[in-house]
């Protein structure tokens, strides 16, 4: 009983997503008001004449029947209504397709568009929990399944249901009797097609689906780390890897085609009773005399085309259901909250001096019970150049991530210059703070544009001026194409040294009161170091600095230095003070690495 149960739970799920996927795609057609009429009208009027053209060739057979002298000229006529049908319902798709084209093409970029907006601006903890390669594949498998969702509604189901509709009123008009049979025999066959699909072959769907994911997952994260497979020639290793990954997706795939054939052939089945019932229906109706040769003609002509449109009705739902499958994940992503919200009305953040408070802070990792930060305070002055050294997990890297809000506490307040952080918005915030990692990341795109990400209007002389007070200038200007050159995927054709000094250069273009350096000499060489230690002296110059350090070395001659352990600050005060202590945390490290 509770298998069942949780069996009909999911079920109830899977038909709400479902409903909610359409919703979300009708919610974006309505956006576009102008081409989705022009969609509509296009196919409902080429709909209209697929419906006149049986009723007027079974007038034609009826004018056939009779002496050329009585009803010669009336076929002549329904001859010409004939080709007006074909013609205007060949304009009407025309129409209908330009339309469509369009509305899909403006609702497949503002889906794409909003989408990767939203991904931007998901937490640091997401982006380091879940594949760039399964994110990628998210989105632009949504974003094709609007083409075929689009297409598949608006293009086949809208005519095929609004045909079966028009086609029973004419023909109840007719026979009440045959026109009854048809209405209830198309009700219950888009019944079984829908459960079929939903129930029969969408579970099967959506394993395939995930397995793509992993796929391009385990592609993404094995040519993404190439250099380390190439290390440990571990070629073969990878490629059976992916093997066993391609061998479930191959799997899940074929297991979703086979089930999509039985649904097409058992409603394949259905189609033929149908039309053996519409067409025994007319053939009584003439036996007890109650219809003519036109009326036989025109059942018989339109039974076929009841049956065209009733196998295509069964194919086009499965084609629904595979694009409403494919954009459940982009509909899920899109569900994914921020774990840091901008304020509905954000506050504007002047920062003339870079003072930086932390009052009464509390904060604890998602998932973690124990707080890292329980009621702490701490004050920088402005013009302050100041270290952050502790144990891993001390919480330094924490603190500046806190000021950048990248997360947000769940008690006290931050303040820059008096402003409370959280009134503002993120990039309004992170605009005064340059921040140096440890392993900067740099786009496949020029140096230049590089360097100027974090101030994209600035002119050439500028981005120069950036690079010679990076001590950048020298290496660049030894490259065949200079500050056009392309860095490669993440910087990889850049040395770490050269990486560390275009970051830096970045920072001076930035030109933000205060100034975050994390670790940015611990893995160079030592020429390297000294051109970059050069060049961050004289980035320091005028602003408020926060220097995340583990080789203390680095903060010897900063006019303070915090020791953070457990989340507290323990020691606080400038290299000779803290290093004279006795029993000290810094003293104790320090020695460690001196030894």
């Amino acid at each position: 009983m509770p298998v069942h149960g949780s069996e009909v739970a999911a079920a109830t799920r899977k038909t709400s997503l479902f409903i909610d996927v359409l919703r979300f795609v009708a919610g974006h057609w309505l956006g576009f008001p102008v081409p989705l009429a022009v969609t509509l009208a296009g196919t409902l009027l080429a709909t209209l004449t697929d419906v006149l053209m049986p009723v007027i060739a079974g007038q034609l057979v009826t004018d056939v029947a009779h002496p050329v002298a009585e009803m010669g000229r009336d076929a002549l006529w329904m001859l010409a209504a004939m080709a007006g049908c074909g013609f205007t319902s060949v304009l009407a798709k025309r129409g209908a397709y330009l339309g469509i084209t369009r509305l899909t093409t403006q609702v497949m970029q503002k889906i794409g568009t909003e989408a990767f907006a939203h991904v931007q601006r998901l937490s640091t903890d997401w982006h380091a929990s879940t594949f760039a390669g399964s994110t990628v594949r998210r989105l632009t498998r949504g974003m094709w399944a609007v083409d075929m969702l689009d297409d598949t509604l608006l293009l086949l189901l809208l005519p095929e249901v609004a045909l079966l509709v028009l086609t029973t009123l004419v023909l109840g008009w007719h026979w009440p009797a045959m026109g009854a049979l048809l209405g209830v025999l198309s009700v219950l066959f888009v019944a079984l097609s829908c459960a079929l699909t939903l129930r029969y072959v969408a579970p099967s769907a959506q394993a395939a689906n995930e397995g793509d994911s992993r796929m391009g997952a385990a592609l993404a994260d094995a040519i993404t780390c190439n250099a380390v497979v190439k290390a440990f020639g571990a070629e073969a290793r990878e490629d059976a890897r992916l093997e066993r990954i391609v061998t479930r997706w191959r799997k899940a795939t074929a297991h979703m085609w086979v089930r999509g054939t039985d649904s097409a052939n058992i409603q394949s089945a259905a189609v033929m009773v149908m039309r053996l019932a519409l067409a025994g229906g007319a053939i009584w109706l003439w036996m007890v005399g109650r219809a003519g040769p036109g009326d036989v003609a025109y059942v018989l002509t339109m039974t076929f085309l009841v049956q065209g449109y009733l196998r295509e009705i069964g194919q086009q739902v499965s084609v629904v259901q595979r694009s409403v499958n494919e954009m459940e994940e982009l509909l899920l992503l899109w569900r994914t909250p921020a774990a840091v919200a901008d304020p509905a009305h954000p506050q504007p953040l002047q920062v003339s001096q870079g003072e930086i408070r932390f009052e009464h802070v509390g904060f604890c990792y998602p998932g973690q019970a124990r707080p890292l930060f329980d009621d702490f305070s701490l004050t920088i002055k402005a013009g302050s150049r100041v270290g952050l050294v502790g144990p891993s997990g001390s919480g330094k890297t924490t603190f500046t991530k806190l000021l950048q809000r990248l997360y947000a506490p769940q008690a006290g307040v931050i303040r820059v210059d008096g402003t409370d952080i959280a009134t503002v918005s993120q990039s309004a915030l992170r605009a005064h703070i340059a921040l140096v990692p440890q392993e900067p990341m740099l786009f496949h795109r020029s140096l230049a544009e590089n360097i100027a990400y974090g101030r994209p209007d600035a002119t050439r002389e500028q981005i120069e001026q950036a690079a010679r007070l990076a001590n950048a200038a020298g290496f660049i200007d030894r490259l065949p194409e200079g500050y056009e050159t392309l860095v490669g995927e993440r910087g990889i054709k850049l040395s770490g040294g050269e990486r560390q000094r275009v970051a830096i250069a970045r920072a001076f273009l930035a030109d933000a009161p205060i100034l975050v350096l994390d670790e940015a000499t611990a893995s160079l060489d030592s020429e390297s170091e000294a051109l970059v230690q050069q060049a961050m002296e004289r980035l320091m110059h005028g602003r408020t600095v926060l220097v995340v350090a583990h080789r203390l070395a680095t903060v010897r001659g900063l006019d303070r230095i915090v020791v953070f352990e457990h989340g507290r600050v323990v020691e606080d005060g400038p290299h000779a003070t803290l290093v004279g202590k006795e029993g000290g945390l810094y003293r104790r490290l320090y020695t460690l690495q001196s030894l």
